[in-house]
């Protein structure tokens, strides 16, 4: 495969002289000479103009003479180049990409919605210009295509409670799903001479169809998680409670009377809504 060759075309500045001499000069010996000879100066600066090129910062030019790659201008200024020259522009400037929303399916098989955010740039202009029929559009559609098979290597969620936990899920492991989506990107779009700057997820949810029972089910695991705590927490509160009215010696509690105040205090310490005691006027039997 070729490379790419830099080259540093002729002083621009020196053939604009040379332009403007032959110009000016032709029109100037025309009218005071009458001489249509000097129509030939014009013509050859008019020809000689055709060579002018102005790159500018973060710009280069690709030059091909008769479908022949020559080389690649990236230093700005005015250069000349040979007139018959083609030239080709290819920005060298950091793009941003914000893909569409895809919708696809996660390792789980759930359908979800994703969006990448990319930063690139072009790093080699002879495979930007000629190894792909339009970089612009490649990098777009491989975008697409590295989002797709990121999407299906991670689950969307972590989801312990049915034995499919994973260290890695696009909504939680932000930095490393990032890294594996700029790795895969990045290796797509060498192939045109792409350098891929920061890729990372833009837009990530459920698809439309399972986003209410998905809601749901982060709910319920959320609220069976709190249940969890409060019950942990019930259980001690209620071993301490015991384990102080037998050290102090407040009260002497047979198995009955404790299994009777342990029902009450768990009762009270993981209902939902504020209990309502009730004062017991007579024994404690009755």
């Amino acid at each position: 495969m070729k490379e790419e060759k830099i080259i540093i075309p002729a002083n621009g500045y020196l053939m604009l002289f040379v332009f403007l001499l032959l110009f000016f000069g032709g029109i100037t010996a025309i009218v005071i000479t009458k001489n249509p000879w000097f129509t030939f100066a014009i013509v050859a600066a008019l020809f000689i103009s055709l060579g002018f090129i102005m790159v500018q910062p973060n710009n280069s030019r690709v030059l091909l003479l008769f479908g022949k790659y020559v080389g690649s201008i990236k230093k700005n200024g005015l250069y000349w180049t040979n007139p018959l020259y083609t030239k080709k522009k290819i920005s060298l400037r950091a793009s941003n990409f914000d893909s569409e929303r895809l919708k696809v399916n996660d390792k789980l098989g759930n359908p979800v919605m994703i969006s990448t955010i990319l930063v690139w740039r072009v790093q080699n202009t002879y495979k930007a210009a000629f190894d792909v029929d339009n970089y612009e559009n490649f990098v777009r559609v491989q975008t697409d295509a590295a989002v797709r098979k990121l999407a299906s290597m991670y689950p969307y969620d972590n989801f312990a409670d049915e034995g499919l936990a994973e260290d890695i899920t696009l909504r939680s492991s932000v930095n490393e799903v990032s890294e594996a989506l700029e790795k895969e990107i990045d290796e797509r779009l060498s192939i045109a001479g792409i350098e891929v700057l920061e890729a990372r997820i833009g837009y990530l949810a459920y698809a439309q169809e399972i986003a209410n029972a998905m809601l749901k089910r982060q709910q319920a695991t959320a609220i069976v998680a709190a249940r969890h705590k409060i019950v942990e927490g019930a259980v001690s509160m209620v071993e301490m409670a015991l384990s102080e009215l037998s050290k102090k010696q407040i009260i002497d509690l047979d198995d009955e009377r404790k299994a009777a105040m342990v029902s009450n205090l768990m009762v009270i310490l993981c209902g939902d809504k504020d209990a309502s005691p009730i004062v017991n006027a007579g024994t404690l039997n009755h």
